[in-house]
């Protein structure tokens, strides 16, 4: 079953990143999914810079991330079929993210039940134990969610290439 759905994952990878025209905007690239676990990426770019004075990434480029990266490990640790809401998120930001650095948000699910998910997540700049802000969040699956994945599908299905041939280019 683990195998079915990791295969299932790295097939729908392409379209939880560019299904999202938010997450496309801000350049996020899923770096990792496995069943429970999301791991993202949000790259350095002048246009993200939230203060010009110290170069430091916008907290909201932050808060995107880690909200994106949570929904994925939620989506996976329900099985990867029924897509997420955020219910819930909370965020504390440790430090500012260092000028220069990409911030990668590790997201797990902690425990999926029903239609409900529960995650917790940390966003980095190079170091785990380091991290720029931690999160906790909560997800359901609704309707709303479930209309908004067909959405996606129908849009990027037939260009989606799976995350296994985009780590073999």
């Amino acid at each position: 079953m683990a195998d079915d759905l990791q295969t299932l994952l790295d097939t729908l990878a392409p379209l939880l990143v560019d299904g999202s025209p938010h997450a496309v905007a801000l350049g996020f690239r899923l770096e990792r999914i496995e069943p429970g676990v999301a791991e993202m990426r949000a790259p350095y770019r002048d246009d993200l810079i939230g203060d010009p004075d110290t170069r430091v990434l916008h907290g909201g480029v932050v808060t995107a991330l880690l909200d994106h990266a949570c929904g994925l490990a939620a989506f996976a640790g329900l099985g990867g079929k029924d897509a997420t809401a955020t219910l819930d998120l909370r965020l504390d930001y440790m430090r500012p993210a260092e000028p220069g650095r990409d911030v990668v948000a590790i997201a797990r699910c902690v425990r999926a039940s029903g239609l409900f998910a529960f995650v917790s997540a940390i966003a980095h700049d190079g170091d785990e134990n380091d991290p720029v802000a931690t999160a906790a969040a909560a997800f359901m699956v609704t309707r709303v969610s479930q209309q908004a994945a067909e959405k996606a599908k129908r849009a990027f299905g037939k260009s989606a290439t799976p995350i296994s041939k985009v780590e073999e280019e």
